[in-house]
């Protein structure tokens, strides 16, 4: 006698328009969180990151120390950052933010790093000639040369926050995270835990596409050098 396998169950379905059509209130509000905590987060990270990569071009000290205690960083574990921050913060939104923009800062610095780095020497010597302070040396011919590696780190730092928010949900605030674990609680509620993730899925391929779209019409010349 063969038992039957709540994956088999046709009254749960892994996908139903109706569960939509009834909670899509709560599906938009969940959607919305993600986006908020994804936005601050990399935007939090980059305000950080992006100055930390200018001090770690400029001295391979700084850029040793930083890179280091960034990569440190990134190798905790989400949960135990969010039970190392609780204590603090509690169960907030302010815990999950500062995890992501932890987990940010690395892909973010070297971007920033890489793409200093990468800047013609003799583009930098024909600028100084030219009477360019180091100041407009950087506003003006560095940063403008890195900005395709800083975009690339963002897009990568942005979707690996959009899913990383999801760990959010130990805390009471994971956005589309919470409609999943919830949905694994409640008797394997598959319409509920299939939506959320296609949601998030979507939500990550929509910034990606975004921020690509994003870097082509902030560095035309990439264009036409391809």
């Amino acid at each position: 006698m063969s038992v039957a396998s709540p994956f088999d169950d046709s009254a749960n379905p892994w996908f139903s328009w109706s569960y939509v059509e009834s909670n899509y209130e709560s599906l938009l509000d969940a959607l919305w969180e993600h986006v908020q905590l994804t936005a601050v987060s990399v935007v939090i990270a980059a305000a950080i990151a992006i100055p930390l990569g200018i001090v770690a071009a400029r001295s391979r000290l700084a850029a040793t120390t930083i890179l280091s205690a960034s990569g440190v960083m990134y190798t905790i574990p989400s949960l135990a950052v969010f039970a190392l921050l609780t204590p603090y913060l509690g169960l907030s939104s302010e815990t999950v933010v500062f995890g992501l923009v932890m987990y940010a800062l690395l892909i973010l610095v070297r971007a920033t790093l890489t793409g200093l780095r990468q800047v013609p020497v003799e583009v930098i010597d024909a600028a100084g000639g030219m009477g360019y302070s180091r100041r407009q040396l950087l506003a003006r011919v560095e940063l403008p040369l890195a900005l395709p590696s800083i975009m690339t780190g963002l897009r990568i730092a942005t979707v690996s926050t959009v899913a990383l928010v999801t760990v959010g949900s130990v805390v009471g605030h994971g956005g589309l995270g919470q409609l999943i674990v919830s949905g694994f609680r409640n008797n394997l509620y598959k319409p509920q835990i299939m939506t959320a993730t296609v949601m998030c899925v979507l939500l990550a391929l929509l910034c990606e596409a975004a921020l690509a779209l994003a870097a082509r019409m902030l560095t035309p010349w990439t264009r036409r050098r391809a």
